[in-house]
C-alpha cells in the first residue's frame, strides 16, 4: 500500500462556535482584543469565521501540495487569544513584509505568527494591510 500524500493534520476546522469561545475568554484585555481582530479579520477577508480546532480563529481557506507530495487545506488567516499574547497567522510568513512590519509597532514574530500583547500597541491600518498582502501572496501562490 502506498503511503498516503495527505498527512492527517491534528488542527482542523471544526463547527464549535466562535463567539463562545471569545466570550469565554479570562483575560478581559485579551477578549476585547480578541473580539476585536474577529472583526478586523472579518472586514479584511470577506470570510466568516470558524474555528480550528479547540483555540483557533480562522478565516477562509486554501489548499496546499508541498513538493514532497504532502497536501492539505488550512486557514488563510486566522487568531489565538493566548496567554501571553495575541498570536495572529499570517501564514505566508514575514520574509516579504519588513517595510509594514517597521511601521507596524510593538510585537514579536515567530515563522508565521505575530505575537501582539495589545491592539494598542499596533498601527491597525498596517496590521490590516499586512493581513490583506499576506492572503493575496497565498492565493496567488496556491491558485
Amino acid at each position: 500500500m502506498a503511503p498516503s500524500k495527505s498527512a492527517d493534520v491534528k488542527t482542523k476546522k471544526n463547527e464549535a462556535s466562535v463567539l463562545d469561545f471569545l466570550n469565554g475568554v479570562e483575560h478581559d484585555q485579551r477578549r476585547a482584543d480578541s473580539l476585536r481582530m474577529l472583526t478586523i479579520m472579518q472586514e479584511v477577508t470577506g470570510e466568516q469565521a470558524s474555528m480550528w480546532g479547540p483555540s483557533i480563529v480562522g478565516f477562509g481557506t486554501y489548499h496546499y501540495v508541498y513538493e514532497s507530495g504532502r497536501e492539505g487545506d488550512w486557514m488563510l488567516t486566522g487568531f489565538s487569544p493566548r496567554k501571553q499574547a495575541l498570536t495572529l497567522y499570517i501564514m505566508s510568513g514575514f520574509g516579504r513584509f519588513d517595510e509594514l512590519l517597521a511601521q507596524l509597532g510593538t510585537f514579536k514574530t515567530g515563522k508565521s505568527c505575530l505575537y501582539v500583547k495589545s491592539l494598542d500597541d499596533i498601527d491597525e491600518s498596517v496590521l490590516r494591510e499586512l493581513i490583506t498582502s499576506s492572503i493575496a501572496h497565498l492565493k496567488e501562490r496556491y491558485a
